[in-house]
């Protein structure tokens, strides 16, 4: 896939900045990047606050962007970037491969999502790709966004009872009464509803049960 935006040749400098709030990230990341003749890395970033200030007066052709920082994280710091500066391409640089943050990232517009322990050329590839005006997923990322989630039928009837309670809004304290079960049981239950559908989060469980029981 290739969005409109022809972006550099391949012979261009890449000009990248470094969003981490990790130190040692940054600095690995920049020793690592520097080996790539095409690459430079004009400056980094602990957060969104130095982002956004660079951004101002710089222009870079891609940012690198970690999620996981304080304040405001970086899927909300991509939204923001991309619809600020829709010419400076993103890709996500993550520990998650959790297949609801890459949605989310690439719907912020991301273009790219690959993982930190990825090997060098994948995480050189991906720049490459984004900063030319593609997409890259790292393979990993791809296999979870496709691979089937475990059966339905793997849980037991408790749990598909719970799942029932929970599309129709019910609390654990109320499901509790209705099953005449404590509601230790059932966060339990809960847990193991999660663990058995690879499903994080209290949200995506909401939305899981109401799908599952919608009619």
């Amino acid at each position: 896939m290739v969005h409109d935006d022809p972006g550099l040749s391949m012979n261009q400098t890449i000009r990248i900045i470094v969003v981490d709030d990790h130190p040692l990230v940054r600095e690995g990341l920049r020793a690592r990047l520097s080996t790539v003749r095409q690459f430079e890395v004009i400056a980094e970033a602990p957060g969104a606050e130095e982002t956004l200030a660079l951004l101002e007066t710089m222009q870079p052709d891609l940012v690198l962007m970690d999620i996981g920082m304080k304040s405001v994280n970086g899927i909300e710091l991509t939204r923001i970037v991309t619809q600020r500066y829709p010419g400076i391409a993103v890709l996500i640089l993550s520990m998650y491969d959790n297949p609801e943050y890459v949605t989310r990232a690439m719907q912020a517009g991301a273009r790219g999502y690959v993982l930190k322990d990825s090997p060098s050329a994948q995480i050189v590839a991906a720049i490459h790709s984004v900063a030319t005006g593609g997409t890259y997923l790292s393979p990993t990322i791809t296999h979870s966004l496709f691979a089937p989630r475990s059966s339905e039928r793997s849980l037991s009837m408790r749990e598909e009872e719970i799942l029932k309670y929970l599309a129709g809004g019910l609390s654990s304290k109320h499901i509790a009464r209705a099953l005449d079960i404590s509601v230790r049981t059932v966060e339990s239950h809960r847990q193991s509803i999660k663990r058995k559908l690879n499903i994080e989060g209290q949200a995506e469980l909401i939305k899981f049960a109401v799908e599952r029981h919608r009619d």
